[in-house]
């Protein structure tokens, strides 16, 4: 049902996909949006061991909500920083893309967990943590994204 990585010279293993996702701090999702036009928005992410899954949060409203009621499939692409090699000009990047199907997160709880990894990713201020949670989690709406296919590369910038 995927296809296969053209470039497979360039492809990084699973593992090596896993961990790009924990450590990047955002990407851009993509649904389908109105009129089937293509809908890319940029979203901090978390990236949960326990179930494989990338969760996400925003408002409980607006047209990213639109989309994926109307259409749950989606994709998720994150990049590293990159790194020179010594004496080279040229970045070496690499990309995920996580192809799967996304879903509203109803759980009050799962809610907390998924914002309260969000703001780690960030700050270990717990202070702000608590604020955001009294604030801020009745208007939260969390998604949840199971990957079906997952690939990943690095591929120098020259």
């Amino acid at each position: 049902m995927f296809r296969k990585m053209r470039r497979f010279k360039q492809q990084i293993s699973e593992a090596e996909c896993i961990e790009i996702l924990k450590t990047t701090k955002r990407g851009v999702l993509s649904l389908i949006g109105d009129d089937g036009y293509p809908y890319g928005i940029p979203m901090d992410h978390w990236y949960c061991e326990e179930d494989g899954s990338i969760y996400f949060h925003g408002a409980k409203e607006g047209h990213k909500i639109d989309a994926i009621k109307a259409c749950d499939k989606a994709s998720y692409c994150v990049f590293n920083d990159g790194f020179r090699r010594e004496g080279e000009w040229a970045l070496n990047i690499t990309s995920v893309i996580t192809f799967g199907r996304i879903r509203l997160v109803e759980d009050v709880d799962m809610t907390r967990k998924i914002c309260t990894e969000l703001v780690r990713k960030f700050t270990d201020d717990e202070k702000y943590l608590e604020k955001e949670l009294n604030n801020a989690l009745p208007r939260v709406q969390c998604l949840m994204l199971e990957p079906e296919h997952m690939t990943g590369k690095l591929v120098n910038e020259s």
